[in-house]
């Protein structure tokens, strides 16, 4: 879905010049808009043309569809060039798409999809039954040999997929799947031509050669620089749930990457460029105040957290585990960090995933009961106020997370906070590609993972929770503890969402109560700041942005 903070980043000669060289091609794509006072007063009638720019802060290191970054930066690229089976809406409510309906057998282990007919790749070939076998399988399985790797979150269960027909397709899994269906709709879960999935990955990772069946192609692309995307004027697929069908209305829209914030933004104020992504949520209000459009749609998956290595003492001990939770103050970084757009945790999960309780009560803040739990496990004050066991001091080191523009300014506010307990903490910060070589889950160097993890529904956060059936084992713990292994288990196996709600409740309250995860705040990791001449956006279950329906005027 993290070089010491104190540490001065030395910007590398020319930079400031390439930025500015970078901007003033971001004023040529944007074809020199009109600044804002020219900008009001448009029509309210939706209308057909135009072209947006929207500036990123990255654009991954890879368009191997299985292995790029669909999660964060390069989703807003497949999200217009690829379809989905189903659509999930920003409440987790499902809807057809290329799948047009689907039933399944009483113990929720045997699938059947029945497609929508005449939809097309964007070569022409159809998205038929054999296609979308393909793409479970990729999904599943990936492809070692190549270089391919399986879809995170796919449901492990998974046995296989047959076409029973061009418009059909049966799938089948090993063990009770509820959440199969919404996880079709999953920022992964992205139609490609099976000419595509049989390339070799080095050709895949050529973006020109990854054929969806999205409202949008590739009009051209440089590694590291953009993305050009022009629109389909055979398309006439999309869910119903956007209440428009045909063409997209825009004629193309040009990705520009730009690592700046401030040079993003002030392209968009001045009428260079339509969309800033993840502008500072402090300027949000200054934004809206200047007649500007702000989204902070929130995703549905976990909320932003530390997911606690158990492995690692003193992490291993969980009233250790118990007083970090307690002595992280949430209000303090929603009012220094964030603004009111921004919510407090409330569990696990974010609050509009279905089957989320409120279990606030498990980690609410508690100086005092922090206290408490260290000097119970022994940890104690030193004249530095910094606790000490055995010689050895109460040391925590946090990653920010790159992914997430926050979050060392979030890591700084819980470095103080958790100061005035008796930790000593160290913050490291890596840039995206050294964070995913250094900083991983289940290393002994990583005692807190932030997470920042998207999934559609929860019945697939078994598969992160314990190493049960190859799961991702975030807290170390293999199936160490029979009862997170037992509860996961019956979630992910549960054939019905009124059997599965009171068991999702109770995993969620057991795994706050044993300290394995420490809530931070609801996350909202995709930012806007749009040009009041652009309307009608939607954002998905997953919080992205779609221009499919948006409109210039």
């Amino acid at each position: 879905m993290k070089t010491s903070r104190a540490a001065r980043r030395v910007r590398p000669p020319g930079r400031t010049l390439r930025m500015i060289v970078g901007l003033a091609t971001v004023v040529g794509l944007a074809a020199c808009g009109p600044g804002v006072a020219a900008q009001q007063g448009g029509s309210a009638e939706p209308k057909s043309g135009g072209a947006v720019t929207f500036l990123i802060d990255s654009l991954g290191d890879t368009w191997i569809p299985n292995n790029s970054a669909i999660s964060s930066f390069q989703g807003h690229i497949w999200g217009h060039v690829t379809d989905k089976l189903v659509y999930v809406d920003d409440k987790g409510e499902v809807s057809p798409w290329v799948a047009e309906s689907w039933e399944q057998n009483t113990d929720a282990t045997v699938f059947t999809l029945h497609l929508r007919k005449g939809v097309t790749f964007s070569d022409k070939t159809p998205v038929d039954a054999a296609a979308v076998v393909a793409n479970l399988d990729i999904w599943s399985k990936g492809d070692p040999a190549r270089g391919i790797n399986p879809i995170g979150l796919f449901p492990k269960t998974y046995d296989h997929a047959e076409a029973v027909d061009p418009a059909t397709v049966k799938v089948t899994f090993k063990a009770p799947t509820l959440g199969f269906v919404p996880t079709l709709g999953y920022h992964g879960s992205i139609l490609i031509s099976p000419k595509t999935i049989a390339l070799p990955a080095a050709q895949q990772a050529d973006l020109a050669n990854d054929i969806g069946s999205g409202p949008f192609v590739v009009s051209s692309w440089k590694q590291g620089d953009s993305v050009v995307l022009k629109k389909r004027d055979d398309y006439n697929w999309a869910p119903a749930a956007l209440k428009h069908q045909g063409p997209a209305r825009l004629d193309t829209i040009t990705y520009k990457q730009v690592a700046q914030p401030s040079l993003r933004t002030s392209a968009v104020r001045s009428g260079q460029a339509d969309v800033a992504y993840n502008p500072s949520p402090q300027e949000l209000q200054s934004f809206k105040d200047q007649g500007f459009t702000t989204a902070t749609p929130r995703y549905l998956g976990f909320v932003n957290g530390y997911a606690l290595n158990t492995k690692v003492a003193p992490y291993d001990d969980v009233k250790v585990r118990q007083a970090l939770q307690h002595g992280i103050d949430r209000k303090e970084i929603i009012s220094t960090v964030y603004t009111p757009d921004w919510l407090p945790a409330q569990s696990l999960f974010q609050s509009n995933v279905p089957g989320s309780t409120d279990r606030s009560a498990d980690f609410a803040y508690d100086a005092d009961k922090a206290n408490k739990l260290l000097d119970e496990a022994g940890w104690a004050k030193g004249a530095d106020g910094v606790r000490a066991k055995g010689g050895k001091q109460l040391t925590l080191t946090l990653y920010a997370n790159p992914y997430l523009a926050t979050s060392k300014s979030v890591d700084e506010l819980v470095a103080q906070q958790l100061g005035k307990i008796g930790f000593k903490v160290d913050i490291q910060a890596f840039d995206v590609v050294t964070f995913g070589e250094r900083v991983k889950v289940n290393s002994p160097s990583v005692v807190a993972y932030e997470v920042t993890r998207s999934f559609i529904d929860a019945g697939t956060v078994a598969g992160v929770l314990t190493d049960a059936n190859k799961g991702e084992n975030w807290f170390g713990l293999g199936q160490s503890d029979q009862k997170l292994v037992d509860l996961a288990g019956r979630v992910a196996k549960a054939a019905s969402v009124d059997e599965r709600k009171p068991v999702l409740d109770e995993l969620q309250g057991y795994v706050l109560q044993q300290g394995y995860f420490v809530p931070l705040t609801q996350i909202v990791q995709r930012v806007y700041l749009q040009s009041p001449k652009l309307h009608d956006v939607t954002y998905n279950g997953l919080a992205y942005a779609n221009y499919y329906t948006a409109w210039l005027g």
